[in-house]
């Protein structure tokens, strides 16, 4: 019997239901994960897609496209195949595609992020829910032992401190990050009373488009709206890693830089990048966080893609599941997914 899901030159391609799940070439229909521009491109005849992320799909990809959205766990049948979304955890609008087709269950997971247990979910989008299957198409960007994320409110407690001592000094707090999701969840998680906060005109219209679909950020401005320049000494500032080099960082004059990612897990890299802090805050699953969402899926095929895929296929073989690779064109943190903007030639192959 055939897979569900195969590979084909276009992207992941469904067979039975003739549609593909994030393609990197152009195709009549579409079923997008979320709306980095590694896994949502232009130029599909039609997109399906998660109803919260409608907005960041339109702002990145144009208000034309032909968008049809479904609801988290809402159904739609086509070509006989049952088509569902469930939250990733990723970023706003990320979507796990589970896909049944006479009694045989595949989800293809996109990029996910999976709450560790007793901590708090992030609150810039909905929390990752396993689903039951028998086939998981599961990313690895971090698929290696190494990758084991602190808790948030250590992470945050640790950039908050950075920032309000150079607030403390009268400088700026410039933190690179990626423009669509890592600076929404890093606005979710820093305390605004420390100084305002200034974000990049690449980051500012995805703000609107979180607040739009109804996530709270705290109160961010364009640097043509700070009035008073020692506020800009003592502001946060979020870009994605090719401001620093552009005339726009000028105007903030003395700052301190740190660059936000899972890659800051080693140290080499830190120094590679050359900025000043480096925290190690992701969007995306851990080692551990890996482990527990195929096993929470009951899944006794995996197939892996995007990441560290030899190491985690040769792990999950060794447990006594069927796994296996699948090649695809995504990148991961600071990748494709990140348009190169923000770790450029510093971030390992993904």
């Amino acid at each position: 019997m055939q897979d569900l899901i195969v590979q084909r030159p276009q992207g992941l391609y469904c067979p039975p239901g003739d549609f593909y799940i994030d393609p990197w070439r152009r195709v009549d229909r579409s079923v997008i994960t979320h709306a980095h521009a590694d896994h949502a491109r232009i130029g599909h005849a039609h997109y399906l897609a998660a109803t919260p992320g409608a907005g960041l799909l339109r702002a990145r990809l144009g208000e034309g496209i032909n968008l049809q959205t479904l609801d988290y766990g809402e159904t739609i049948t086509h070509n006989g195949v049952r088509i569902s979304l469930h939250p990733a955890g990723h970023v706003l609008g990320s979507a796990q595609v589970r896909v049944e087709h006479q009694g045989r269950v595949w989800v293809a997971s996109g990029d996910y992020r999976p709450t560790p247990a007793g901590a708090v979910p992030d609150r810039t989008c909905a929390p990752f829910e396993p689903v039951r299957c028998d086939t998981f198409i599961t990313e690895s960007t971090f698929g290696l032992p190494i990758y084991r994320w602190r808790p948030d409110h250590e992470l945050f407690a640790e950039v908050n401190r950075w920032w309000a001592d150079n607030a403390a000094a009268g400088r700026a707090s410039v933190l690179c990050c990626y423009s669509l999701g890592k600076a929404q969840r890093l606005l979710g998680g820093v305390d605004p009373s420390i100084g305002p906060i200034v974000c990049h005109g690449a980051v500012e219209p995805l703000n609107r488009a979180y607040r739009a679909a109804g996530i709270d950020l705290p109160p961010t401005l364009a640097v043509d709206e700070v009035q008073d320049k020692a506020d800009l000494r003592r502001a946060l500032v979020l870009c994605p890693g090719q401001a620093l080099s552009s005339p726009w960082m000028r105007r903030f004059g003395d700052i301190s830089d740190a660059f936000a990612s899972g890659w800051m897990q080693i140290r080499g890299w830190r120094r590679r990048m050359g900025h000043d802090r480096g925290f190690v805050i992701s969007d995306h699953a851990d080692w551990p966080g890996l482990l527990s969402a195929i096993g929470a899926t009951g899944a006794q095929r995996v197939i892996v893609t995007h990441g560290s895929v030899p190491t985690l296929v040769r792990y999950l073989q060794e447990q006594g599941l069927q796994a296996e690779g699948f090649k695809t064109e995504y990148g991961g943190e600071g990748s494709g997914d990140d348009d190169q903007e923000a770790v450029a030639s510093a971030a390992p192959a993904a």
